[in-house]
């Protein structure tokens, strides 16, 4: 994450979607053995049930034959390996979507809870409209409005769902529909909502950009003697965010999608392509006769002391250096790598593409006139050269070809017949076969590849590419895909126990990983119950911000943090507020709720934003708030030279041997806790583990575990908090 910021949403606020820093687990009993009892009879034949014990395995697959879907094939026809094992496939279905069912016969969920359990139906499809409005121009906003709204009537059956979703947005803001009325309304409503090659932007930063980089007519002077040179550079980045944020927008989406279920998701993209920009050196050169990514320094008139950034505009909140620092960060893309792990993700998380050109069939890639801020670049006009129009071309629907192509899905370009193409895809998704079978593999947690081949000449097969294996730990808790419930086989309790307390280890130890790249907000919370209280519960949130390398020195006079913590009803259920100090970059704050905070599946959002900072700092995390008295989540504190031997909440979970660490959470019952220490493989550790039980003035009880860091190595550990059969683990990393 570079610290770029997404536009304000038309519609609801987007964020990136992040995961819990340190992931703190709950293991609260063994895995438990069961069965299914058998299914009593039914007066009629009924589709089969596919099941969900933990090794079940359920896959969607699409044959076809000269392009069109093939119909009559069976059970036997199919041949399923998962790595190199074949698997006998268990259970078989046709699934065939007749014509669409009226609109007012169809029923909405009421809910996002109840939309989320529509989606998770295996013989629902889920498709997602995903307009890219920086790379459609206001005429293909109208051009492809009509044949849409056609091919969604034809294609949406009465139990698939749909939403739209929009590079500004976040995935958790979508909203799943069966109506497809709700598009075409969006659609009437934001009938011209491309936004490529327009004169005026409505993008605030865009505005910032074109502001510290005029494009002026006659290069800058320096006072040693050089010359600087503007032109070009707004427009390349603008040109660059923009592609960046719908890159990030579709790499958010399919990791959200493949959480929402592990059958196969259509997106549907509208949009002109991308360039697909690689790394540019020249955009990083010296401007505005400042070597990019040195603020300027010396005396602020608005509040008589010395700054860091005194060139910020007070209205504008226009900065050169934070322009620089975005500059900077644009001209280090690299979205061509970017697109190739986005097409891994997709594979993984079994999404397919369909990109849809709303241009048609296209001669030229920009505008006769393309508008540009100030004076054109150096040696160039408004009107592109050929080559250069024709190798952007080519780029565009390459990049459009290649995201289909990877995922299994069509592409519509290069054809002015849209209504055609449209029933190209409504054909390819309205006749598919779902197989179950169980897997011989192993409940490893990871991902197992999958291969579905038929025994028919000339048929092409297109299926989910593999799942992500269950562990014996989570074989017992609900999981959608790969299955739920009991494994089929566990040697002995002890074993299934053993195994149970492994895997808890590597689980909690994994998301570490991602603590090798500074971010500009880290985040960590933890939610409980105070003793006697079980009507609602309390977050508790520590967040921190990243080095001035993602999040610039301005940050350093002071910010303020928001955050609001949101139900499956989209609405607030509780927010809080804070404002730090200069020179600071730790918060911790309480929040409060506006309504109580039951068991359930909420969302943490999380903005924290500078006076002098032209963009804000935002962070979104799920969290699954247990019934009462079981806690989720743990805050960390560390003490050391650093934060003057005192006791300092933080987020970063890397800590070094010379520092002590502290573990919190809400205490789960009365009975005494005691903690110890585990190695990275679970094994115990002779290190003496401090742990205790206090109580606050707000009502609150906690547990609490702490330790010199001092006699470990580098490496990553785990502090297990025991108080009768509740065993917590928190996760950190000692660093050289």
């Amino acid at each position: 994450m570079t610290g770029l910021e997404r536009r304000p949403a038309r519609t609801k606020p987007g964020a990136h979607a992040f995961a819990l820093g340190a992931l703190v687990i709950v293991v609260s009993s063994l895995v438990a053995l069961g069965s299914q009892a058998p299914a009593p009879p039914q007066p009629e034949p009924q589709p089969p049930t596919f099941r969900t014990e933990a090794n079940y395995v359920r896959v969607d697959v699409y044959p076809t034959h000269d392009g069109e879907p093939v119909l009559d094939l069976k059970q036997d026809d199919f041949e399923v390996i998962e790595g190199n094992a074949p698997q006998k496939v268990e259970q078989f279905e046709h699934v065939m979507i007749h014509a669409a069912t009226p609109q007012d016969v169809r029923l909405e969920p009421n809910s996002v809870r109840e939309s989320m359990a529509m989606v998770a139906n295996s013989r629902a499809r889920v498709f997602v409209i995903f307009l890219d409005i920086g790379h459609v121009d206001i005429d293909g906003s109208r051009r492809i409005r009509a044949p849409l709204v056609k091919a969604l009537d034809s294609l949406i059956g009465p139990e698939d769902l749909v939403a739209v979703m929009t590079p500004e947005m976040s995935p958790s803001d979508i909203t799943f529909a069966r109506k497809t009325a709700t598009i075409e309304g969006f659609l009437a409503r934001h009938w011209n909502w491309g936004e490529r090659d327009q004169v005026s932007t409505v993008d605030a930063q865009e505005q910032i950009y074109k502001e510290c980089y005029p494009g002026r007519s006659v290069p800058v002077q320096c006072p040693d003697g050089t010359t600087d040179d503007d032109r070009g550079v707004a427009d390349e980045m603008i040109a660059r965010r923009r592609e960046k944020m719908t890159i990030d927008a579709l790499g958010n989406l399919v990791t959200y999608l493949r959480g929402v279920r592990e059958e196969r998701k259509a997106v549907i993209a509208i949009s002109d392509g991308w360039l697909l920009y690689k790394p540019n050196p020249g955009l990083a050169r010296k401007l505005n006769c400042q070597v990019p990514g040195l603020p300027t320094g010396g005396f602020d008139p608005r509040t008589g002391r010395l700054s860091a950034n005194p060139d910020r505009d007070p209205i504008s909140g226009m900065s050169p250096s934070s322009c620089d620092r975005d500059r900077m960060t644009l001209a280090a893309l690299d979205d061509d790598q970017e697109f190739r792990t986005l097409l891994d993700q997709a594979n993984r998380a079994n999404t397919s593409f369909y990109p849809v050109d709303p241009r048609g069939l296209v001669v030229f890639d920009t505008s006769i006139a393309m508008p540009t801020t100030g004076a054109p670049p150096p040696g160039s006009t408004t009107i592109t050269p050929p080559s250069v129009d024709q190798a952007m071309l080519t780029n565009r629907l390459y990049s459009l070809r290649t995201l289909a192509e990877a995922t299994d899905g069509l592409a519509i370009v290069n054809s002015n017949d849209l209504d055609r193409g449209f029933r190209r895809v409504v054909s390819d998704l309205s006749s598919y076969y779902l197989l179950g079978y169980y897997s011989s593999g192993k409940l490893d947690g990871k991902f197992h590849s999958i291969t579905v081949r038929v025994r028919r000449p000339g048929v092409r097969v297109r299926a989910r590419r593999g799942y992500l294996a269950a562990t014996i730990a989570t074989a017992g808790t609900s999981a959608r895909g790969g299955g739920s419930g009991p494994a089929r086989s566990v040697e002995t309790p002890a074993a299934a126990a053993a195994a149970a307390a492994t895997h808890a280890v590597e689980a909690s130890i994994a998301p570490l990983s991602g603590y090798g790249r500074d971010v500009p907000l880290r985040l960590q919370m933890t939610a409980g119950w105070k003793p006697g209280d079980s009507s609602s519960a309390t977050m508790w949130l520590v967040g921190e911000l990243g080095g001035s390398s993602v999040v610039g020195v301005e940050w350093n006079e002071g910010f303020e943090v928001s955050a609001t913590l949101t139900g499956s009803s989209e609405t607030s259920v509780a927010t809080g507020r804070v404002t730090v100090g200069r020179n600071l970059r730790i918060f911790r704050l309480a929040l409060s709720s506006t309504q109580p905070i039951v068991a359930g599946d909420y969302t943490l959002s999380v903005t924290a934003r500078a006076a002098a900072a032209s963009i804000p700092a935002r962070e979104t995390m799920h969290v699954s708030i247990p019934a009462a008295p079981a806690a989720v989540g743990a805050l960390y504190l560390r003490r050391g030279i650093s934060t003057g031997n005192k006791d300092t909440p933080t987020a970063d979970l890397r800590f070094r041997r010379s520092e002590q660490i502290r573990v919190e959470l809400p205490a789960i019952s009365s009975d005494p806790v005691t903690a110890r220490l585990l190695d990275r493989t679970g094994k115990p550790l002779a290190v003496p583990v401090a742990a205790a039980a206090r109580d606050d003035g707000d009502g609150s009880r906690w547990w609490t575990a702490g330790l010199a860091l001092a006699p470990l190595a580098p490496g990553d550990y785990v502090i297990e908090l025991s108080s009768g059969s509740q065993r917590t683990l928190a996760s950190f990393r000692i660093v050289p």
